[in-house]
């Protein structure tokens, strides 16, 4: 199965609800309580009630309120940003995130992508307070055939992490990726923590980390806003993946988070297997969330998708 197909299947709760609500592509021209209607489909699949608003007020504008609101929902997203990847040196990626989004799972598949592009990785274990995480990500990291730094239960993430910036240097490593525990946004302690790691991890490396991408769990609606938020403020993310777009999670988050914040999402989980982890495209997200209501056109068009896409299934 093509990766837009697996998106698409991933996206089917939002897009069936969608359906329900969603003007057909024959519509020119819809009344008020219709586009309340649409309105209330989009806050369903988790849009928010400001982006919601903004969507349907775009599409209203448009001939085809359909196109419309496919046109609007493209525009929310940030201009391509490439990565910021150092000249010299290794590029230093901090991974943040509130436990069960997937965060351990997920530096286990950037480390075998890296892997793959025949890049060398070092990953840094700064989640010292539980020893089972550590664990975990050991199993991860071997298996992309990386490097970890890890100390002993307990000890000073910070610490950790600057000894993995410095094996990164000394050693000639091209990526080092480094963990973090499991925040709760709400616990200031915990979060001060993690504004001392990255404060140490410039001290290591000038300009470190290079990126800061925060992984959340899309299942979680709006507290997956308030999260962006506090981390983004306390750890500077730059940048988010998206885990379990794989039918628990509604697709009208990632239209929220980015209205709201303006950072780029990187990449989007669809499922627990490497191949479920895909670069984010906002086109085929766009597509998959969007319901082809009454178009034989669309059917084809998806059909010649499928095929297209089957060269992008290494991923």
């Amino acid at each position: 199965m093509s990766l837009f197909n697996r998106l698409k299947q991933g996206l089917t709760r939002s897009r069936e609800g969608l359906a329900q609500l969603l003007p057909g592509r024959d519509a020119v021209r819809l009344n008020e309580a219709e586009w309340a209607d649409v309105e209330d489909g989009l806050i369903l699949a988790d849009c928010g009630a400001e982006t919601a608003l903004q969507l349907a007020g775009r599409a209203k504008k448009s001939s085809q309120p359909l196109d419309g609101l496919k046109d609007a929902m493209l525009d929310m997203f940030p201009e391509d940003k490439p990565v910021n990847e150092p000249e010299r040196g290794p590029f230093v990626l901090l991974v943040v995130g509130v436990n069960g989004t997937g965060k351990t799972t997920t530096i286990g598949k950037l480390a075998t992508m890296f892997r793959a592009e025949g890049k060398r990785v070092v990953v840094g274990a700064c989640d010292t307070f539980r020893a089972a995480a550590i664990e975990q990500l050991s199993v991860w990291v071997e298996r992309a055939g990386a490097d970890i730094v890890r100390q002993h239960d307990g000890a000073d993430p910070a610490a950790v992490a600057f000894d993995a910036v410095q094996r990164g240097i000394s050693r000639g490593y091209d990526v080092v990726i480094i963990d973090t525990a499991g925040r709760v946004q709400t616990d200031r302690g915990l979060m001060d923590e993690l504004g001392k790691v990255r404060r140490v991890i410039g001290k290591a490396l000038d300009g470190a980390p290079h990126e800061v991408w925060q992984v959340v769990d899309a299942g979680t609606g709006q507290n997956a806003v308030a999260q962006v938020e506090k981390f983004r403020e306390v750890a500077g993310t730059s940048g988010l993946i998206v885990t379990k777009l794989d039918g628990t999670g509604k697709g009208g988050i990632v239209l929220q988070l980015v209205h709201r914040f303006g950072l780029p999402v990187r990449y989007v989980g669809i499922g627990e297997s490497l191949e479920d982890m895909m670069p984010f495209d906002a086109d085929d997200f766009v597509r998959g969330l969007i319901p082809d209501v009454g178009s034989s056109e669309d059917e084809a068009a998806d059909k010649d998708g499928t095929v297209a896409d089957e060269s992008r299934d290494d991923v």
